[in-house]
Order: C-alpha cells, then structure tokens, then sequence
C-alpha cells in the first residue's frame, strides 16, 4: 500500500497483520481523491474510521492543512501511528481512540471540510444477515452519517464508501446523497448538506458515475 500523489508519493504504508481491518485499495484511493482534488489543498480533514491513516495520509500528501484520525479498535491506533511516524506528518494530524458518534463532542478540530467514512464492510454491509440485523446496522449507519453532518462546514463534502451490493440512504439529518461512484465491488457515495446546492460538477445532484 502506498500513497499515490502529492509530497509523499510512492511512501510505503504498514499494512495490518490482523483481521478486520480493510483498508481502501490504492485503485479506489486514487478515484476519490480524483474527484475531491480541488478540495484538498488547505483542507481541515476528518478520516472517521481511519483503518490504516492510508485516506486521511492521502490528503495530507496532496495539500490537506490537517486530518483528524477516528478510529475505535486499538491495534488501528497503533498502525495509524506508526504509517503518521513513518511519513513525518505528525504535526499536521491528530489521532482519536473511539466511536465517530461517541467522540464527536470533543473533536477540537471541527467543523471539517471534509469527512471520509470508510466503516467495516461487515458493519455497512447486508451480505445473508436477517432482517434485525440489516435494520439495526441501518440505523448506525444512518446515526454515523448524521453525526457527521453535526460536523461539517456549510459547503463540506462527506464521501461514505461501500460495498456495491449494500443501499446507503438517500438523506441522513440534514445530508442528502448527491453522486454515487462506483468501482468493483465498492462504491463511493457523496453526500452534503440539504440546503446547498452544488457548486461543481464534481457534486451535480442525481449523477452516477463508473470507474473504469
């Protein structure tokens, strides 16, 4: 795994050697930070389950002014830790131990212009479980999507990544879903708040687009 542009590129990040953990393929890295690059340079970032720090590392190289890591199992702390050591960026991030809902009252750094969720698959996907299951699993992703808009600037952007055969919700609190991208199994899905229009064409309403 490594980081794809920017003041790092091509710096080499730890990846972990347990299970749970799923960081973003360089691929999938690549087409996100392709459609959010005008936001970058000077951005106050939020990598909410931050995994390995790859997303949150990415923005840094490319400009980003400060990320804050989230991230609620111990052993990504560490290896968020060690990837922040090894690309000497320690001054321009902060690393958090927690749930996003539960520790959003103190991230000191908020609001952000730009929030990246990339929660467990097992968590955000459907896959064989039952219907209480799904119901459940739904109404945190929808709580996750909604403290986030708690979160966000005005005109802020947050991107939820997916797997492909799991629905995300059209509109969380006062998000609404703006584009969906889709690469392999996974997909991106923007969102922003309700009362903004979009001021892009990368966050036209209603769009779908395809990485090849």
């Amino acid at each position: 795994m490594r980081i794809i542009a920017g003041t790092l590129k091509s710096r080499r990040l730890v990846t972990p050697d347990f299970e749970g953990l799923r960081p973003t393929s360089d691929r999938l890295r690549e087409t996100l930070f392709n459609v959010v690059a005008q936001r970058i340079p000077g951005a106050n970032v939020l990598d909410g389950f931050a995994g390995t720090g790859a997303l949150g590392i990415e923005a840094i190289s490319r400009g980003a002014a400060h990320v804050t890591f989230v991230d609620d199992d111990r052993r990504a702390v560490a290896l968020i830790g060690e990837n922040v050591r090894r690309c000497s960026v320690a001054e321009r991030c902060v690393i958090i131990r927690g749930r996003l809902i539960e520790v959003s009252p103190r991230l000191e750094m908020a609001p952000f212009d730009l929030i990246l969720l990339d929660p467990p698959y097992a968590a955000s996907d459907a896959g064989e479980r039952g219907p209480r299951e799904r119901a459940a699993e739904d109404d945190d992703l929808v709580g996750v999507l909604k403290t986030a808009a708690t979160l966000l600037t005005d005109d802020g952007l947050v991107v939820l990544e997916h797997a492909r055969r799991r629905d995300v919700p059209e509109s969380a609190g006062e998000l609404v879903r703006t584009r969906s991208l889709t690469s392999g199994d996974s997909v991106l899905a923007f969102y922003r708040h309700r009362a903004r229009q979009p001021d892009s064409r990368n966050d036209r309403s209603n769009e779908t687009a395809h990485a090849q």
